[in-house]
């Protein structure tokens, strides 16, 4: 990983990749600007999310940040620079929407579960970000909001992660109002998995995609796609595609080991296959 001083500055890399074992950690870094989704923080994050795709010795994700906020959402100061646009910016906004819900849907995508560590304030596309993660720990201090409606702003692109990860009225609730949530509430409704003490965000995190990456990489990748997709079905067609999953499952040589090694009350040897 690339050494951050406090200040961070332009000649830095936006996203810092550290390799924890089997673990990958990004950590985005621009606390200065409340690490925003800049058009180039999103091409940052679609880049190495590309290539943890590939990488096979990477069996979790942990997406983190510098700073006291995760993520500020949008780069609101880039948007409106292109309001002098012959299209008062159109072609450009709908540029950086469809960037940045391309990346959210990698992460969703992603062969390896992704898990957020959030260590400060995430709004509007920052709260997406971390509603989009698999899994997400959080700093008693941090806290949530998709607060677009306060600049005029209805944050319809992070209400689809927000509305897949909490009920309803939850969602409505934050995206009428703007409000920032506490940590706690935000566990509460489902948009985060647990709250630890501010600082330890990241070593839970890690503890979490360890425990993971002791799993069969296949089973999990498997699962993974599974879950999401079924989501987006009706219920028959759901249990008739997971079906089909399970019988799948069940002809891998990891689930063969594991079931074996179940019977035989000893730890399994993952062939990841």
């Amino acid at each position: 990983m690339t050494s951050a001083r406090a200040g961070i500055d332009a000649t830095e890399p936006l996203l810092l990749r550290k390799n924890a074992g089997p673990v990958a950690v990004l950590t985005l870094n621009r606390p200065r600007t409340r690490n925003t989704l800049s058009e180039a923080m999103l091409a940052a994050l679609a880049d190495e999310l590309a290539a943890v795709a590939e990488d096979a010795a990477v069996r979790a994700v942990v997406l983190t940040a510098k700073g006291p906020a995760f993520s500020g959402g949008h780069d609101l100061k880039e948007l409106t620079a292109r309001r002098s646009d012959g299209d008062r910016g159109r072609g450009y906004f709908r540029h950086i929407m469809a960037t940045c819900s391309a990346m959210m849907q990698q992460i969703v995508r992603l062969p390896q579960p992704v898990i957020a560590a959030v260590q400060g304030t995430a709004t509007a596309a920052g709260c997406q970000l971390v509603a989009s993660c698999d899994l997400a720990v959080a700093s008693a201090e941090a806290k949530f909001g998709v607060s677009g409606i306060n600049a005029g702003l209805f944050c319809s692109t992070p209400m689809v992660a927000l509305s897949r990860n909490v009920a309803r009225k939850h969602a409505m609730e934050m995206l009428l109002t703007g409000d920032l949530i506490s940590a706690q509430d935000a566990c509460r409704i489902g948009l985060v998995n647990r709250v630890v003490p501010p600082g330890s965000e990241l070593d839970a995190a890690l503890a979490l995609a360890r425990k993971i990456a002791g799993k069969s990489s296949h089973v999990v990748r498997l699962g993974k796609e599974a879950f999401y997709r079924q989501l987006e079905l009706g219920l028959g067609d759901a249990y008739r595609y997971t079906a089909e999953v399970m019988v799948e499952n069940l002809l891998a040589r990891d689930a063969e080991e594991g079931i074996a090694a179940f019977v035989a009350k000893r730890p399994p040897k993952w062939r990841d296959e």
